[in-house]
């Protein structure tokens, strides 16, 4: 009888655990990734989800409006939201083209790893810069800027760093000023 008791204390005490670990910051990450990831619509490998004080944050890039759109339905409707910050880019088919050319060798894809990983570094390092609102892709040595950024001087010193980053041939800059 004894025994029993203390099992059932251990269990609430870990129905306890559970709940206040879910309405943490990385519970609630957590929650989010975990819809993400069973929905047929959001290819949930391309968006990123960070929480700061009950706020989810997502970012990346997506391959539909659709898929944007449920993703940021699934955070809202996640237990201990209390605001959604949508960071999501949707690719596009325009000239442009963040999809890879299946004709690039490897060498170019080494490069443009490379300098994604450098221009991404000095956004991080940069006090203007808050680089983890902004997706950095490199395509043959172009680099494509996509997320939202705090200020017109916030923009230009983002594209300024990327330009100055050894390798790199171009800049798009399709980043958007506003609250982020």
């Amino acid at each position: 009888m004894k025994a029993r008791g203390f099992y059932e204390c251990v269990a609430l005490a870990g129905l306890f655990l559970l709940a206040a670990c879910a309405e943490t910051d990385a519970g609630i990450t957590t929650k989010v990734k975990a819809k993400l990831a069973a929905d047929s619509t959001v290819k949930a490998h391309q968006i990123d989800v960070t929480t700061v004080d009950h706020a989810v944050t997502l970012t990346g890039n997506v391959d539909s409006e659709a898929a944007k759109e449920r993703a940021v339905q699934l955070a809202r409707e996640t237990k201990g939201v209390a605001d959604v910050h949508d960071m999501i880019s949707v690719r596009t088919a325009e000239g442009t083209g963040n999809a890879p050319d299946v004709n690039r060798s490897l060498g170019t894809v080494v490069d443009d790893a490379t300098i994604t990983m450098d221009v991404k570094t000095k956004l991080l390092s940069d006090d203007l810069v808050k680089g983890t609102h902004i997706d950095v892709d490199t395509r043959a040595g172009v680099v494509y800027l996509t997320g939202k950024v705090g200020s017109d001087a916030e923009r230009d010193q983002a594209v300024k760093l990327a330009r100055e980053t050894s390798g790199v041939h171009d800049v798009q800059a399709n980043l958007t000023v506003g609250k982020s």
